[in-house]
């Protein structure tokens, strides 16, 4: 049975898919994107994370470290990262949740005993699973295992993902999945490695891939000026989109927010956003329009 590192899982959820929906998240992606909401995905070991603001100083913490890692100081709780083991026990007795640990591991059964308790949700929405990160295609074995065991309950599944994977567990992981949320970030190759630090030759070809394939997906775009929102990303991407046999033709376009700015603090990490900013209304009217005029519908969220 396969086991996979899971850092978050959000009953309730209402866009990640159609429905109500149960999203798991994956820990680890081969993509660093600056702008990234959840920078705790990143990393495929697990993480520790603190919040200054929440702790009271009650020292459980410090007293059950067995590496005596942890000191309280005039700056709250500080980590001795050299001795560190990332055991977790300091998370567990933390009276306000000052202290967490992102990522646990969970088998593919246990996932689905998750799953199944969500299903009345389901029923009542057309809702189902959506398995994101991360990137979910890194872990591909535990992925399609567990892809595998929703289709025998015949639940509806989706996979939000970057794409950045070989052909071959693209179409393997596409047999098995219902509808793809696929992460467009930018168009040039030079652009998305300086962002994202990957080229994007491997997700356009995958991109094709599925549209080849029948497979169904909806492209979505974080919408970021200074990014990809000028006018002319937008017509090179909506361009792109139009050409290949793609039976959807939908896209969501995301504006850019600095939601992961707060969790580096948490992480004890950087956040290196430079000179972007939140799309104007004008901006994204104005992408709407360019891709209606390739075909394309493009709605604001999603």
């Amino acid at each position: 049975m396969s086991k996979a590192l899971i850092f978050d899982i959000k009953r309730y959820a209402i866009n990640d898919g159609p429905g109500i929906r149960v999203t798991i998240f994956y820990k680890g992606c081969p993509l660093s994107c600056v702008w990234c909401h959840n920078p705790e995905s990143i990393s495929p070991y697990a993480q520790k994370m603190y919040t200054e603001s929440k702790c009271i100083g009650s020292v459980k913490c410090v007293e059950i470290c067995p590496e005596s890692a942890l000191e309280l100081t005039g700056q709250g709780i500080v980590t001795d990262i050299e001795k560190c083991t990332l055991c977790g026990k300091c998370a567990m007795v933390c009276p306000t949740k000052a202290i967490e640990m992102s990522g646990k591991v969970y088998s593919s059964d246990e996932l689905m005993k998750i799953i199944e308790r969500e299903t009345i949700f389901f029923d009542h929405s057309e809702g189902g699973v959506t398995f994101s990160g991360g990137e979910p295609l890194m872990h591909y074995k535990s992925l399609i295992e567990i892809l595998d065991k929703c289709a025998e309950k015949d639940i509806h599944r989706v996979v939000d993902t970057t794409l950045f994977a070989k052909p071959e567990v693209v179409l393997e992981v596409a047999k098995r999945t219902n509808l793809f949320l696929v992460d467009f970030k930018a168009f040039e190759s030079e652009v998305h490695r300086k962002y994202t630090g990957v080229n994007n030759e491997l997700i356009l070809k995958n991109i094709q891939l599925l549209a080849e394939n029948n497979a169904d997906f909806i492209i979505r775009v974080p919408f970021i000026k200074g990014v990809n929102a000028d006018e002319e990303t937008v017509e090179r991407m909506a361009d792109f989109l139009s050409t290949i046999p793609w039976k959807r033709k939908e896209v969501n376009l995301l504006p850019y927010h600095d939601v992961g700015k707060h969790k580096h603090t948490k992480l004890g990490s950087e956040y290196l956003v430079e000179n972007m900013e939140v799309p104007s209304e004008d901006e994204l009217t104005r992408a709407q329009d360019i891709f209606a005029e390739y075909g394309i519908s493009a709605s604001v969220g999603g």
